[in-house]
């Protein structure tokens, strides 16, 4: 399946048909239900006391099946589904770069109960990723590092988006009816009417919405692909999984994923030689790490603000901080206590030139408010400034 990058450049999204072949449909709809009545058998087990005996399949508004953490040899072709040149390797296509790997595996299914609409929102956390505005001109001056996907077992038009919002900051009109009422259909928004087999590929920054969790069937293939050797590093950068379900892989679906792991070992073994750049004050090899992460030229502070994300976790431990930096402890046992404060000491003027003396807030954002901006990086503030700034420390 060939696509044109530049369409979900453009436009935040692309829709594309027949995804799953129509031969395999009937038997990826067994194989996801029977994921489905293992993971139901697994939230009764783990209820609380006052919850009802379905436990999280009852009380949701999405459940949602990480299908990879119940899968066997009997459902593995849900994974290796994952692999196919109609997801992976259009992934790749999208995000311009030489391998994509998937890093979620999730199936939603339909509430047992009407929740309604959910809210419109971008997946986007400034807190512990880089303000939107970085995101965004990295995106659109290089490339894609990250895509998400929907692929329904079943018809669906649940999801809606704003065309081109990925590429811009809240309009006036927007931030006015997010706070009025989220729920309701945004100005320009509009539905992803998917056919079963049918897919959409999007970019997460993009406004999105669940317009309708209610008990209508609904099975829907929820995916999310990195990029590596493409022109800038992810911001959703490790997966959600881990290879426990190896052993039921086909010899090749096994290879693909074991070379996941490969190459996230040397991506994290960059990350520790940027960070010991940093301790010991060698501009050059920070430039060479840097450049090795984030190969396009422009962009690379959006890089390195995603660094700063991954040394605060590491320094300050915050409960709930950094979902999607699952690698830190891996990372941050490599160094020093002493090592950790010196980098975090590194960071620190760009963690604070990162931030506002005051509370910042933009509504459809994943976060509250607080004190980081939401959509500006710094302005006269890049590499050569940061690497000066270590002197001042």
């Amino acid at each position: 399946m060939k696509v044109n990058p530049q369409q979900i450049l453009d436009d935040g999204f692309i829709i594309l048909r027949s995804v799953i072949p129509p031969e395999r449909l009937n038997q990826l709809r067994d194989s996801f239900e029977i994921t489905v009545e293992r993971q139901k058998a697994i939230w009764a087990q783990n209820r609380k006391p006052d919850a009802p005996p379905g436990g999280e399949w009852e009380t949701s508004p999405q459940p949602r099946v990480m299908f990879s953490n119940v899968a066997d040899k009997a459902t593995a072709d849900t994974i290796e589904f994952c692999l196919h040149e109609n997801t992976r390797g259009v992934s790749r296509q999208l995000m311009r770069s030489k391998e994509a790997t998937v890093t979620l595996m999730a199936l939603m299914c339909n509430p047992v109960r009407d929740h309604g609409p959910s809210h419109w929102h971008r997946d986007i956390h400034p807190i512990d990723q880089a303000p939107l505005g970085g995101l965004q001109s990295d995106m659109l001056e290089n490339a894609l590092g990250y895509v998400q996907w929907n692929i329904p077992l079943y018809d669906d038009d649940v999801l809606w988006v704003v065309p081109g919002s990925h590429r811009r900051s809240n309009t006036d009109e927007e931030n006015r009816q997010l706070l009025e009422n989220s729920r309701v259909p945004l100005p320009n928004g509009i539905p992803v009417e998917l056919k079963a087999g049918d897919a959409v590929a999007y970019t997460n920054t993009i406004f999105h919405w669940g317009s309708d969790y209610s008990p209508k069937l609904r099975r829907t293939i929820h995916l999310g692909y990195r990029a590596f050797g493409g022109p800038i590093f992810p911001y959703v950068a490790h997966p959600y999984w881990r290879l426990d379900f190896g052993e039921y892989l086909s010899p090749r679906g096994l290879e693909i994923f074991e070379g996941y792991c490969n190459l996230l070992e040397e991506e994290c073994n960059r990350i520790v030689s940027v960070f010991q750049a940093m301790i010991d004050k060698d501009a050059d090899a920070f430039r060479e790490g840097i450049a090795a992460l984030h190969p396009g030229e422009s962009g690379r502070m959006v890089c390195v603000t995603l660094l700063s994300k991954f040394a605060y976790k590491i320094r300050f431990k915050p409960p709930g901080y950094g979902g999607d930096i699952t690698r830190s402890q891996e990372i941050g046992n490599r160094f020093s206590p002493e090592q950790i404060e010196t980098l975090w000491n590194r960071f620190a003027p760009l963690d604070a030139k990162l931030q506002s003396d005051t509370e910042q807030y933009l509504p459809g954002f994943q976060s509250g408010p607080m004190r980081y901006y939401f959509y500006e990086m710094p302005s006269d503030f890049g590499i050569e400034e940061f690497i000066a700034s270590w002197d001042a420390r």
